[in-house]
């Protein structure tokens, strides 16, 4: 590798950059409106505290692994360290006999650290995901336990790490669906609005045909094409949600393109991108914002269904949706109807305060100053 030093100019205008990068950010943060929507958030104290309940939870559910896991963290053996969470290790490496993967769960596993003096430092919740206890004698599903606070499901797995993965997995599934759906939805109504005439009246009857196409059917046979799997439910989606902000965005570039300011802009000669991005984006932005959290919601809802009629994510991921099936073919376990009932409602009460708040945010009525 090249280890020259960059010229001195170089290095001054890269400095120079993120300087002024850091100007305008801090100038976003600091300017008189943005200071007054953050004021008008924190007024609706519903959703000021929905915020920071969903962003901790989701942030501890990131490191998921750390907190549920059938794999501890450190295992001292014959003298030597080993971290299972990080290196695979075979059977053999602790006394065993197979060449596949270590079952610390396993009792003869655990004997055989034991005899060399070993121990093993584990994680709160010694199960992860897909781990199936096999130690008990009545059947699946089990009520709870000192061992399994929220039960297990009718397969033998723990409930309360398969909800700490699910979390995970559908805040993180909604969070990329809306992102990419807000990109192709802005772009896509920022080319009709702008350009308008026959542009915008062929995107439109597009979208019209494109709505009016069964979703439901279209899922069903790609799924018969394609294996189901979270970027493959991730893309159908996707054709289909970035439809919903198309509207909004379009009606804003509508209203200003023929304003004043844009048609000096024109006449100075700046360009088509730069007018749409620069000086048009960031008015359409006030009522997109808005709709985000809502968006948001709305993907989790359309994950959980599917994955309730078993159209979405393969039985083996910790789905939201396959634990609420599993509560309804088991209605003697009410340990499974009522975990899979209020995580579901917490998450969608939560992004609806936030919403909530998010509108109060940009409405130019509220002054909570």
């Amino acid at each position: 590798m090249d280890s020259t030093p960059l010229p001195q100019a170089e290095t001054g205008r890269r400095f120079n950059g993120f300087w002024r990068w850091r100007q305008r950010f801090m100038h976003f943060i600091h300017s008189p409106i943005n200071q007054r929507r953050w004021a008008n958030f924190k007024a609706n104290r519903r959703g000021y505290w929905a915020l920071w309940i969903f962003l901790s939870l989701f942030v501890l559910t990131l490191f998921a692994e750390f907190i549920a896991n059938d794999k501890p963290y450190i295992i001292k053996y014959d003298g030597r360290l080993y971290f299972p969470m990080f290196v695979t290790y075979s059977e053999k490496t602790f006394g065993g006999e197979f060449p596949t993967e270590a079952d610390y769960r396993d009792p003869y596993v655990v004997e055989q650290i034991a005899k060399k003096g070993g121990w093993m430092i584990w994680p709160p919740i010694r199960y992860s995901y897909d781990t199936i206890k096999r130690d008990i004698t009545e059947p699946f599903p089990t009520p709870p336990s000192w061992d399994n606070l929220l039960g297990t499901d009718g397969q033998g797995r723990d409930v309360l790490a398969r909800v700490i993965y699910g979390f995970r997995l559908s805040a993180l599934f909604g969070l990329i669906l809306t992102f990419l759906s807000s990109i192709i939805g802005i772009a896509a109504g920022a080319i009709q609005g702008y350009f308008g005439g026959r542009v915008d009246l062929y995107f439109q009857r597009f979208i019209e045909l494109w709505t009016s196409l069964p979703q439901l059917y279209i899922l069903l046979i790609i799924a018969s094409i394609l294996p189901p799997g979270f970027w493959v439910l991730l893309f159908i989606l996707l054709a289909f949600s970035w439809v919903s902000l198309v509207g909004v965005v379009r009606a804003e570039f509508l209203r200003g393109r023929n304003l004043e300011y844009i048609t000096a802009a024109r006449a100075l000669g700046l360009s088509d991108t730069k007018i749409m991005f620069k000086h048009l984006l960031p008015n359409a932005m006030v009522a997109t914002i808005t709709m985000l959290p809502f968006l948001l919601s709305g993907s989790l809802v359309t994950l959980t269904a599917l994955d309730f009629l078993g159209l979405g994510l393969p039985p083996t991921e910790p789905s939201l949706g396959e634990l609420l099936a599993q509560a309804k073919d088991n209605l003697h376990a009410w340990w499974l109807i009522l975990t899979a009932f209020t995580t579901i409602a917490l998450m969608l009460s939560l992004l609806i305060f936030i919403g909530e708040a998010v509108r109060d945010a940009f409405d130019p009525r509220k002054t909570f100053t």
